[in-house]
């Protein structure tokens, strides 16, 4: 079923930080169930550092999942499981219910709940612009892709499955996707070349179709998905030792892999097991403590990783002249898995990233000074020489953001990101000269004009289908100078 609506809520993840407390120098007995073996409060405290930087991105997903597709009372509610909701509205200053939104596409997204069958992806055929079909298992790992890049824009049908389905390919579709998990985000991102192209994209989302296999088979017996009972998702509660009741209940919906079994064995110390839905119920006051400052630890850990992304050894940042990109915060569970602190760190910054393949995004935030970017102080300018253009395959944008709150900016032509859709005015020499202002840099310099707040702000530049060249090593836009 697909569905249209305007500009749509959309959930980011984001937690508060804990603080760390201190649990009681005595022996802590093990959780599991007729274990005998003991553990140190430090010990346990281990485990629950380790446990919590593994679920987190979990519980962040879950969170989305429960708000958009289950609790029906919730503000961000937006369709039931294996429905197809499309944004008609391209985002603007606006929107103020997510940070950092792009305005460079028109999505449609759902959640689909394979248990009981598959689900197929239905795409028509999209030659004439970028779009992309991103799957995400519960794990948050992206699985599988469709569109220009993966598919090559060819029409056809693609089966989502569960990690339980026997079944086979049918004869008409063209691939089957597993997911390690029961539960399956689908996020399409539609090209649209500006403001006058909206309702040519709309015809196009009225083609994106979502099919029970039964229905795509013909068949007229409906498989019915086993009863479940979706725990509610509280903040606090999962900022505490009763994380481990919700992370007992996800790990019901997935499939462990075998590499995973000894982490499994050992997060059963603290009483992690999966369909244990009440395990926190059952622990001492101490092992509770040494639960509660495992995961302060975590979140600490997570937020120096936030302010030092550099420390993480397991993905590539390059940062110069006020400029940063990173690669390898999203991608397949075969590139993802052991990588849980990369994981956690990821969902914290922002949920549902791209493969660096398939769209790369550095940030600019100081200047060539090292001065942070004001829009009150300073009119900026940037200069791309004609070797330095951003190598894409589709295309590339640059998107201004206020500070703090990491919103679009109102301003008078309504030009809130350009690009190379935008009707730029290139020099002889092939360059490109930015105007990265409050005013008006004149009328002749206009259509190269990034209006700026009349505050701190920052820059989002955005490439879809970098090149090879773009992400070794990774690009980054020329400096953001201020203008003499």
């Amino acid at each position: 079923m697909t569905r249209l609506v305007g500009a749509a809520s959309t959930v980011l993840a984001l937690l508060l930080s804990l603080s760390a407390s201190c649990a009681k120098d005595q022996s802590i007995r093990r959780a599991a169930t007729g274990a005998q073996e003991e553990l140190s409060p430090t010990e346990a405290a281990d485990i629950a550092e380790e446990a919590y930087i593994y679920a987190f991105p979990m519980m962040e997903n879950y969170r989305t999942m429960y708000t958009q597709a289950v609790d029906r009372t919730a503000p961000g509610y937006v369709a039931p499981f294996n429905e197809l909701v499309s944004k008609t509205e391209l985002l603007g200053p606006e929107f103020k219910e997510i940070v950092r939104p792009n305005n460079d596409t028109l999505y449609s997204f759902a959640w689909l709940d394979v248990r009981a069958q598959p689900i197929v992806i239905t795409i028509p055929e999209v030659k004439d612009r970028y779009y992309s079909v991103q799957l995400v298992d519960m794990f948050t790992h992206n699985f599988a892709y469709l569109g220009t890049r993966a598919t090559r824009g060819e029409a056809g049908s693609y089966v989502v499955a569960g990690p339980r389905w026997e079944g086979s390919k049918p004869g008409h579709a063209k691939g089957v996707f597993r997911s390690e998990s029961n539960f399956v985000y689908c996020i399409i991102r539609t090209e649209v070349e500006g403001p006058d192209d909206v309702a040519a994209v709309v015809e196009l989302q009225k083609q994106y179709r979502l099919t029970p296999m039964n229905v795509f088979l013909g068949r007229s017996r409906v498989p019915v998905a086993t009863g479940i009972t979706f725990p509610g998702y509280d903040a606090s509660k999962a900022k505490s030792a009763s994380f481990i009741d919700l992370l007992n209940f996800l790990l019901t919906q997935v499939v462990i892999p075998p590499e995973e079994e000894e982490l499994m064995a050992r997060f059963d110390g603290i009483g992690i097991q999966p369909g244990a839905l009440s395990a926190s119920r059952g622990l001492s006051v101490e092992l509770r403590n040494a639960i509660d400052e495992g995961a302060g630890r975590a979140m600490v850990s997570l937020e120096r990783a936030a302010a030092e992304p550099s420390e993480l050894q397991e993905i590539t940042v390059r940062a110069d002249h006020g400029w940063e990109g990173i690669d390898g915060l999203f991608g397949p569970g075969e590139a993802m898995r052991s990588k849980y602190l990369v994981r956690a760190f990821a969902a914290m910054m922002g949920l549902y990233g791209n493969d660096a393949i398939e769209a790369y995004y550095p940030f600019g935030h100081s200047d060539a000074g090292g001065d942070p970017l004001d829009g009150s102080k300073h009119d900026y300018v940037m200069r791309f020489e004609k070797d330095e253009m951003p190598q894409v395959e589709a295309f590339w944008s640059m998107t201004m953001y206020s500070l703090p709150d990491q919103l679009m900016v109102a301003n008078p032509i309504h030009r809130y990101s350009i690009g190379d859709r935008s009707k730029l005015e290139y020099g002889e020499d092939g360059s490109l000269t930015l105007y990265v202002q409050r005013a008006s840099p004149g009328r002749e310099k206009e259509s190269n004009w990034l209006p700026a707040p009349n505050r701190p702000f920052s820059l989002q530049f955005r490439m879809y289908l970098p090149k090879p060249e773009a992400l070794d090593p990774l690009y980054l836009p020329p400096p953001v100078r201020v203008a003499k």
